[in-house]
């Protein structure tokens, strides 16, 4: 072992990181408590001369300061959780997963040690998550803190004005306390904004000490607000989106579909349910009501994601159900032309024949006349043995030539008859 692991891991060293890591809490928690003695003694007490404007002031900055100082002490004292002992990856099977020589292997072995587990979470390589470190199967959307030193669920972020992981346990606290900071910013920036211009141009007596708190009460509340305004507004949109900031900066990658940003994006109104919970009493409280995604350890996804296999095979199957539709359909078009066609023609075959081709007696004049009939019965039936022996099929122009060839031998027809 190292020098630098010796001094990493002696107690000394251990209490003094504990202790740094409390400074911005530390910090946090002096500006409120200088906050308070500004605004209550110096402004209200001291400043403010109408009773009234005094207790109005009073009672809705005690309401917004402690709404404020509940959300941020819920937020840094919650514990950030453990995965349950079923996800953790058993002993041998720990030795096997280091041993394996490909990644395919490992994957094998991680697909197996996950079986039971609801995990739709994958890495680049499409494997099971797991952490070294912790040994143990990652659930959706839980990532290792390398400050906390243990696996973290819904893990957001960690951050060091807390002094804790923003996560599935605290994560509804920490949106809060930015909206009470945001709040208790600006409620405290505007009611001071008239004292502020008045301690500023001289116009009120008080003594030096509680001018400079007033006038400085005012650029601190106006400063953080500045800063909060864009980070409470960014988190309210994660919320409706359903991301953490890690899944903001790198999407989540699914079994199926791959990566996606959207991948447990259920609607504005359901997403916000499952971190304010579906009470609406509750909501603005900093109590836990995160019910809508249970455990932290399994999260609804898009139906997209649920489905997506099974609605591409019934993309494909509907395709090809459409194709031999189409082609069924074809055939029995064809049946039908080739099939269903002729008989008209049959008929009209037939009605030409008693048509066209009529028992005519005519009595013997002479030899012109028997040869002008023998002509025209001829003709009659020339083209009824065209229209019987000729396989074509029946159109219009067809139809057309038929008819004029009717009009044409009942001419000759009536012709033989003046004849006779």
């Amino acid at each position: 072992m190292s020098n630098y692991e010796r001094k990493k891991t002696t107690p000394c060293c251990v209490g003094c990181m504990q202790a740094i890591k409390w400074i911005p809490v530390i910090f946090i928690a002096s500006v409120i408590a200088w906050s308070y003695y500004a605004y209550v003694v110096e402004l209200c007490v001291l400043a403010i001369e109408s009773t009234f404007e005094k207790i109005a002031f009073l009672i809705f900055y005690h309401v917004i300061c402690v709404l404020f100082f509940w959300s941020y002490w819920n937020t840094v004292f919650t514990p950030v959780g453990t995965v349950p002992s079923n996800w953790r990856i058993p002993e041998s099977e720990i030795e096997r997963l280091f041993r394996a020589e490909s990644q395919e292997q490992q994957k094998r072995i991680l697909e197996y040690c996950a079986r039971d587990l609801p995990v739709t979470n994958r890495t680049l390589n499409g494997s099971v998550r797991f952490c070294d470190k912790c040994r143990i199967i990652k659930p959706d959307r839980c990532h290792h803190c390398s400050v906390c030193g243990t696996c973290v669920l819904k893990m957001d972020h960690h951050c060091p004005w807390v002094n804790n992981c923003v996560c599935f346990n605290n994560y509804k606290f920490f949106v809060l306390f930015l909206g009470y900071a945001l709040l208790y910013c600006l409620y405290v920036a505007l009611t001071s904004l008239e004292y502020f211009i008045r301690f500023w141009r001289g116009e009120l007596t008080s003594g030096g000490m509680g001018r400079f708190h007033i006038l400085f009460l005012f650029f601190v509340s106006l400063m953080f607000a500045i800063s909060l305004v864009s980070l409470f507004g960014y988190h309210i949109y994660l919320v409706l989106k359903n991301r953490t900031t890690l899944e903001a900066f790198r999407a989540p990658i699914f079994r199926v579909g791959g990566a996606d940003k959207n991948g447990f994006n259920l609607g504005k109104f359901a997403n916000f349910q499952e971190v304010f919970g579906d009470n609406w009493k509750l909501w603005f409280l900093p109590i836990y009501s995160s019910t809508g995604n249970g455990d932290g350890l399994q999260y609804p996804t898009t139906t997209m994601h649920h489905h997506h296999h099974q609605q591409q095979q019934q993309h494909q199957e509907h395709q090809l159900q459409s194709n031999a539709t189409s082609y069924h359909s074809m055939d029995d078009s064809r049946n039908r032309l080739d099939v269903q066609l002729p008989h008209p023609t049959d008929k009209l075959i037939s009605y030409e024949n008693t048509m066209h081709t009529p028992t005519v007696e005519v009595p013997n004049i002479n030899h012109h006349h028997h040869q002008q009939q023998d002509v025209s019965l001829s003709t009659g039936a020339n083209i009824d043995s065209a229209a019987i022996n000729g396989n074509v099929i029946v159109n219009m122009d067809i139809l057309d030539t038929t008819k004029s060839s009717t009009v044409e031998n009942k001419a000759n027809l009536a012709d033989i008859h003046k004849l006779a």
